[in-house]
């Protein structure tokens, strides 16, 4: 529910900052992001690495063909694609608009209100996290299957997934400037091999030809639908994370909008081309059949009988170094939310301070890690065969973190949408905005339908019957964090006014607190 337009906002928080305008930073940059550290490629590089192409291709799309029965997957990426579009359309003038590291949860709050914001938050933060920790375990399990072929040595799966978390942890207090490149690097070569699959599929293809049928929309049926939508969907994240950079960027008003459109675009092109060369590789008619036996195997397996087995090794070693350009990329998001959270008071004050020496946001960082330690920690007590054997424990960290993720994504994106036209409504937008808002509601309602048949099909989703607790249990986690950021924001509301205020202001609500500063030491004087 609204509370008001930003400007009220901003007069209720001058009654205990005071008023300014045009400052950037409070007290050195220890509140502030370090701007003019981004361009256009190397923002790109960093949104696009968190979708992790070769993971997609390897491990979503098998799933999708196999577990669900979808056959026309790369059809839902083509529809996935459009909707994400008129979803950008209003996403993106509203990053002209906005500039906050909080990007989901502060367009929601100068939309639908700071108490709503404060729900938002949350939900990004768990979804975010749970989307990144789940990639520790399928990059555990990989590795270790790659030391006991090519070294003959066998390690348990939680042990380089630990690794990985203190790496990453490590990168995160690291300038964004060498993490960029370092997504860039990784993710440049692993693009680039899967091209090359793409072309050699079609320049040989299965028993079936060059055959265009998983384009056809009758291939969209079955029970899996929703939960093979919502494995599509979380193929596509990494697009909307740009605004989380826009404080890092240079001439933010224009390349965090050329970002998210470049994005949506390769991503629907190069998603929709591969999955459909893997149906000509296959067979159309056998496609389901064998990527439900072969699973994440089937590409590898694709690839060797058209490409050699040098190839496919060094395929191997990419899958390997995709998630984790796709770790960090997650790990950068989520301290940046926790750093936009602890600026506006949502989190505790440390939390909105940055590295002196780095200039990122360093306890945020340190709570992404600690927290994907303990839950790659969990996952590990709790198995009981580690070696040789992709156990229950290594696959539902994957598939259970992952999905709770996608559905608290889907979740945001589609409360943006709907946020993004009451910020423009209660501003008096004219006819120039309405193209803008009509595209954001029709996104926003294709969004809740994607939700809902998620929720629906979650039993399919995690590989369990309708009667499991689970099926209620993993889309819980996501409402429980809604339904506490919720109560929190009125709680603020009711109990420290001031903070609600500022929900969603970012770096604004303290140039208002250094000018309130500034007018005290005058009166003083």
């Amino acid at each position: 529910m609204s509370t008001g337009s930003s400007d009220t906002r901003r007069a209720g928080a001058a009654k205990v900052t005071g008023d300014t305008g045009g400052i950037n930073t409070y007290k050195g940059e220890e509140r502030a992001l370090r701007a003019d550290r981004l361009g256009t490629p190397g923002l790109l590089l960093s949104v696009l690495a968190a979708s992790a192409p070769l993971m997609v291709v390897a491990g979503v799309m098998p799933t999708v063909f196999g577990v669900m029965g979808i056959v026309g997957q790369p059809l839902l990426y083509v529809i996935l694609g459009i909707v994400l579009m008129l979803f950008g359309v209003g996403y993106a003038e509203m990053s002209r608009h906005v500039h906050n590291a909080g990007a989901f949860y502060a367009y929601i709050a100068r939309g639908l209100g700071p108490t709503a914001g404060a729900g938002a938050s949350l939900v990004a933060l768990v979804a975010y996290s749970a989307m990144q920790v789940g990639i520790y375990g399928i990059l555990g399990f990989e590795v270790s299957g790659l030391f006991a072929t090519y070294l003959d040595i066998e390690i348990t799966w939680w042990m380089p997934a630990l690794v990985a978390v203190v790496v990453v942890g490590a990168l995160g207090w690291l300038k964004i400037d060498l993490n960029a490149k370092v997504l860039g690097v990784l993710l440049v070569v692993e693009c680039a091999l899967v091209v090359i699959f793409d072309i050699a599929a079609v320049s040989q293809p299965g028993p079936e030809g060059l055959s265009l049928h998983a384009f056809n929309p009758d291939t969209l049926t079955g029970a899996g639908l929703g939960t093979a939508l919502c494995f599509c969907v979380a193929a596509f994240v990494g697009f909307e994370q740009a605004p989380v950079y826009a404080e890092e960027t240079s001439r933010p008003q224009v390349v965090v909008s050329r970002v998210m459109f470049l994005a949506v675009g390769y991503a629907a092109l190069f998603l929709a081309v591969s999955s459909w060369a893997v149906t000509v590789a296959t067979g159309p008619g056998s496609v389901a059949d064998t990527s439900l036996k072969e699973g994440p195997g089937m590409l590898f397996n694709l690839t060797e009988e058209r490409l050699g087995g040098t190839f496919t090794d060094v395929l191997h070693v990419l899958f390997v170094t995709g998630m984790f350009a796709a770790l960090l990329s997650f790990h950068n998001v989520v301290a940046r939310y926790a750093f936009a959270m602890g600026r506006e008071g949502l989190l505790p004050a440390a939390f909105g301070r940055t590295n002196k020496t780095s200039g990122a946001p360093a306890t945020g960082s340190l709570l992404q890690s600690g927290l994907s330690f303990v839950i790659v920690l969990a996952f590990a007590v709790t198995d009981d065969n580690p070696v040789g054997d992709p156990t229950a424990p290594v696959l539902h960290l994957f598939t259970w973190m992952g999905n709770v993720g996608a559905l608290g994504v889907i979740l945001l994106m589609a409360a943006a949408a709907f946020a993004v036209i009451a910020f423009f409504v209660r501003r008096g937008a004219g006819r120039a905005q309405a193209p803008r808002l009509v595209a954001s509601g029709l996104a926003g309602l294709a969004l809740l339908a994607i939700a809902v048949l998620t929720v629906r099909d979650f039993d399919v989703l995690v590989g369990t019957g309708p009667g499991s607790s689970l099926t209620w249990l993993l889309p819980g986690i996501i409402g429980a964090a809604l339904v506490g950021g919720l109560v929190y924001g009125a709680v603020l509301r009711s109990t420290k006014p001031e903070v609600h205020a500022r929900i969603g202001l970012g770096n604004e609500a303290f140039q208002l607190e250094k000018a309130a500063e500034a007018e005290a030491e005058a009166v003083a004087r």
